[in-house]
């Protein structure tokens, strides 16, 4: 596992947002990176009571306002879906993919993303549905942060490492899908497996101070807790 580097040379290299088509490149180290999205939606919210792909927020619900904001750093971006799962309506060159098997983790859902987009990116950000307040300046950062020495770039905030908001390199499949035959489905095998950056809180705090992009919700007061925080920076903002 790699440590963060000097924080003065950490993205000097970021690119502004390419308009909207063919894979938007990101550049580290003089070499052009294709970067798409995977967002997770498959799974089965037991502690939610209903699926949180669908669960409004705005004017649109949670599945929809992760992809508009991917969208807005990287393209394409495609969801991970269950097997006959019913997902909201996304916009046009949004891609449905499923997971062969349901209830495999997000380990299958980052196997099945990046079988997906093989050959049409080199690495992707992968995120969940349930994170309302991603913001895209976060996600910038963290595609920023992918070099020649890493396969992955994981945040590691309060203690945790937050696999649902990383960027994976597509040649990371083949460790996948050898700890998915082992029955290893704890993302932080695949940490141990492969060159993996280490994104520390000083490197993040500047475009998100309160790391609400890393704000998942898992039960119904969590998500009533949300909206009010939602609707409260909506009339600030008005």
């Amino acid at each position: 596992v790699l440590g963060p580097t000097g924080s003065a040379s950490l993205h000097p290299w970021l690119q502004s947002v390419t308009p909207t088509g063919a894979s938007k490149p990101i550049q580290p180290l003089g070499h052009t990176v294709r970067i798409g999205g995977v967002v997770l939606c498959g799974g089965r919210s037991s502690r939610m009571g209903q699926p949180k792909a669908w669960l409004p927020i705005g004017d649109e619900v949670l599945l929809q306002r992760v992809v508009r904001v991917l969208r807005e750093v990287v393209e394409p971006v495609i969801v991970v879906a269950a097997p006959g799962q019913d997902v909201p309506e996304l916009p046009v060159g949004v891609e449905i993919v499923r997971d062969p098997v349901e209830g495999r983790g997000p380990l299958q859902g980052l196997a099945t993303g990046l079988m997906a987009l093989s050959g049409k990116v080199d690495a992707v950000y992968l995120s969940s549905c349930d994170a309302p307040f991603l913001h895209a300046a976060f996600v910038q950062r963290m595609v920023s942060l992918l070099n020649e020495d890493s396969r992955i770039v994981v945040p590691h905030i309060s203690d945790y490492h937050h696999p649902l908001a990383s960027v994976y390199r597509v040649s990371v499949l083949d460790a996948v899908n050898s700890l998915l035959a082992a029955n290893r489905m704890r993302p932080v095998f695949l940490f141990d497996a492969v060159p993996t950056r280490i994104v520390l809180a000083p490197e993040l705090i500047d475009i998100d101070p309160t790391f609400e992009s890393l704000r998942n919700i898992n039960t119904p007061e969590e998500y009533e807790i949300a909206m009010r925080d939602f609707v409260a920076r909506s009339y600030n903002h008005s």
